[in-house]
């Protein structure tokens, strides 16, 4: 019987948990892909938004913890690699083991974000959110002209715009896991930056980086899924040793 490590993925900020999706049948057999629907969007689209990250951390803790079986990791892209770091930190405080491994991809480290967020603290308008949007380089300008999408998209944006600005690190007992940082040699964090995720764990840090830029997970797909199973293969092999002994 093979044993399944499960991979809880966190989307980015406006997105739904689904752009994880079309990993599914990318990943090896050994590997379970559960994309985390944030409340507000997709599946949970009439749930509020949330703009505390501990608060929402905490929450999907509590929802997961009842069906989340050892072994498992966490990945997360830009607002969801912040997600993931805390839901890590609250599983932890429900009693659950650590993830074997944490994955921080598209963003500063959560103690060198005073420059990063600066800013995002406050609502922005629709107007600074579309052209934020631009920046990014992520959304096509046919997408960003549809008012109707917009009106359903910039809410979402606005409140996950939020979560980052309003986040502020906290003195506590460093995660024992190893942090694996992905990077886009395009993107605005800086390695400085990246590097600073190193300051969240005792255990072994590591940092790829990859062409592109903010959305490099979607430019660079298959390299951005190498990584990741090459660093839970090894953790994958460790517990199936475990559990046949």
């Amino acid at each position: 019987m093979v044993t399944k490590l499960t991979l809880l993925c966190l989307p980015y900020s406006g997105a739904s948990a689904m752009v994880y999706s079309r990993w599914r049948p990318k990943m090896p057999q050994w590997l379970h892909l559960q994309p985390v629907e944030l409340p507000g969007r997709g599946a949970r689209f009439g749930e509020p938004l949330h703009t505390d990250m501990r608060v929402l951390a905490m929450q999907l803790a509590k929802e997961l913890r009842p069906a989340l079986k050892a072994p498992y990791a966490l990945f997360g892209h830009s607002l969801g690699a912040l997600l993931a770091c805390e839901m890590a930190h609250a599983l932890r405080a429900l009693g659950c083991p650590e993830p074997v491994a944490l994955f921080a991809s598209g963003t500063a480290a959560p103690t060198m974000r005073a420059d990063y967020d600066r800013g995002f603290a406050e609502p922005k308008s629709d107007a600074e959110l579309i052209d934020q949007l631009r920046t990014l380089n992520g959304t096509s300008e046919e997408v960003l002209a549809n008012q109707e999408l917009m009106s359903l998209t910039l809410p979402i944006l606005r409140a996950d715009f939020q979560l980052c600005g309003k986040f502020q690190p906290v003195q506590r007992p460093l995660l024992s896991c190893p942090v694996h940082v992905l990077g886009g040699k395009a993107d605005r964090a800086t390695t400085e930056q990246l590097i600073g995720w190193s300051k969240e764990t005792r255990g072994s840090f590591s940092v790829d980086m990859l062409a592109g830029g903010h959305f490099f997970i979607h430019e660079h797909e298959a390299k951005v899924l190498k990584v990741i199973k090459d660093q839970l293969d090894v953790h994958h092999r460790r517990h199936a040793m475990v559990a046949t002994a």
